[in-house]
């Protein structure tokens, strides 16, 4: 059965909370683990723990999630394989440079998501007649963090520590208002 519009736009608003919440976790959680010095494992413990435990909820108290975001995310399948190509190397080219120039990442990071879910949203409006306004948000957010990290580890504090939790913070920020909006958008 095709959902609703604004039923899968809820769906993408609990998951772009739920990715807030679990990245905006996870950085704190992290973060307190590298200033006791924890074994390097722990980060992994942490991520996973952090997705696993808040997608877990949300699964469990909202069914039928996975069903309306997969049908949303369908409508990329009619693109022309060009569109298809570009959008794929939109999301993936930035974190594939982060193999070339991992003392980047934190940046890379932001531009890949920032990158990704700005063509997806252009594309989606383009090919598939969807205006995903909450995409534009995560997107647009993430791309003007990018300038604040670099500030921020280079002028100001010279600490890349700050900069890369300001950084997974900002992605946080940028999942955390796209969800909102797509929350209370009629």
């Amino acid at each position: 059965m095709q959902k609703s519009p604004l039923e899968v736009r809820r769906a993408f608003g609990v998951l772009f909370v739920g990715v807030a919440i679990a990245v905006g976790s996870a950085s704190i959680l992290s973060e307190i683990s590298f200033e006791h010095k924890e074994p390097i494992f722990y980060y992994g413990i942490i991520w996973f723990g952090s997705f696993a435990i808040t997608f877990g909820i949300i699964l469990a108290r909202f069914r039928t999630l996975l069903s309306s975001i997969k049908g949303r995310m369908k409508n990329s399948v009619s693109w022309p394989p060009a569109v298809k190509a570009v959008n794929g190397l939109c999301w993936a080219a930035p974190f594939a440079t982060i193999g070339i120039t991992p003392h980047l990442y934190q940046y890379l990071i932001l531009f890949g998501i920032g990158l990704g879910n700005t063509s997806t949203f252009f594309f989606m409006k383009k090919f598939s007649n969807l205006v995903n306004l909450e995409q534009i948000i995560v997107g647009a957010i993430s791309l003007a963090a990018i300038p604040i990290a670099i500030m921020l580890d280079t002028s100001l504090i010279s600490n890349q520590t700050t900069a890369v939790i300001t950084s997974r913070i900002m992605i946080a920020v940028a999942y955390g208002a796209g969800g909102i909006f797509a929350l209370v958008k009629k």
